[in-house]
């Protein structure tokens, strides 16, 4: 499964397998194509083509095997969760130029598998990959029956499908990071839930008020959601004004106190996955700064869901 794989870095990471399975996991998988269920068509500006969830109906044992081998190809610490999706597309459809970057919950991984016997270039749906969101394609990947190409998910991992002139049954494997689970998502939405920056403590008033007239708004909104973060975990007004300072890049939080650090940075990272999406290396960076750190009560459910334990992790 998913045997030599070819590593490529440009335009940004990913990694091509010729053949993918063995013939009878094609067949199997070709069999999902074949069901009965609703297939409810996308006909958007951009994005044109037929979906169906069949998780499901992949045995247990194929999704455990497939994720160690994602793990292994990756060296990306993704947690058991699997959703697999169909994909047909039909001729005249086409999929537009777009970057699926790992949203706040969202799969941090991605296995795309063909299944189209006896394709021909004339028949489209080659998958094309972009440096930036204008400029031409600078790899291709043909649509050829049992190829996978496979790829971390970020704000630069631009890629479309051009028009098909024939049927185009794709499988999408979606894999998720341990630390940007659904379960962190749930969390942060109802930590954040009616964002109101009238909850600002007085002392932050005039810190506010300041950036405000000097940065950018996109700055001071990020680190206005991290003081309320700070402010809902039940902080005093000196560590939310420490919490605002440091995501609005004023000043760097390194008071001496671990808790107080230690709740900036968790609401700063948290502030950031609300606004933005998951970034790895930013994510690395917050890991290793709490490395060793001991975890206090008032924070354990956002550190434990931020920068949960994994013996595995690169």
């Amino acid at each position: 499964m998913l045997l030599q794989p070819h590593h490529h870095h440009h335009p940004f990471p990913f990694f091509c397998v010729d053949s993918a399975f063995s013939d009878e996991e094609c067949a199997a998988l070709e069999g999902l194509f074949l069901q009965t269920n609703d297939w409810p068509h996308r006909d958007g500006a951009f994005y044109q083509c037929a979906l169906c969830d069949v998780t499901e109906k992949i045995p247990a044992s194929f999704q455990t095997e497939l994720r160690a081998r994602m793990r292994e190809i990756t060296q990306l610490p993704l947690v058991d969760r699997v959703v697999v999706t169909a994909q047909r597309m039909r001729p005249g459809d086409v999929i537009g130029r777009h970057s699926d970057r790992p949203l706040l919950g969202y799969e941090m991984a991605r296995l795309v598998v063909q299944l189209n016997k006896h394709w021909q270039p004339e028949h489209g749906g080659v998958l094309e990959l972009f440096a930036s969101p204008d400029g031409q394609a600078v790899f291709r990947v043909d649509p050829e029956y049992n190829k996978a190409f496979g790829f971390p998910l970020h704000a630069g991992s631009y890629h479309g499908v051009t028009e098909v002139t024939q049927p185009r049954q794709t499988l999408v494997f979606n894999f998720w990071h341990v630390a940007n689970t659904p379960e962190l998502a749930a969390y942060v939405q109802a930590l954040l839930a009616n964002l109101h920056f009238s909850e600002f403590p007085a002392a932050l008033n005039p810190v506010a008020s300041s950036a405000e007239s000097t940065l950018p708004e996109e700055t001071t909104f990020r680190a206005g959601t991290a003081a309320v973060a700070l402010q809902r975990l039940g902080y005093d007004e000196a560590t939310i004004v420490t919490g605002y300072r440091h995501s609005a890049g004023l000043a760097i939080c390194e008071t001496g106190d671990a808790e107080t650090d230690a709740a900036v940075l968790l609401a700063d990272w948290m502030a950031y996955l609300y606004r933005e999406s998951f970034d790895l290396a930013r994510w690395k960076i917050l890991r290793n700064k709490l490395d060793g750190v001991e975890m206090v009560s008032r924070l354990r459910p956002a550190w434990r869901l931020c920068l949960p334990e994994w013996s595995e992790s690169p």
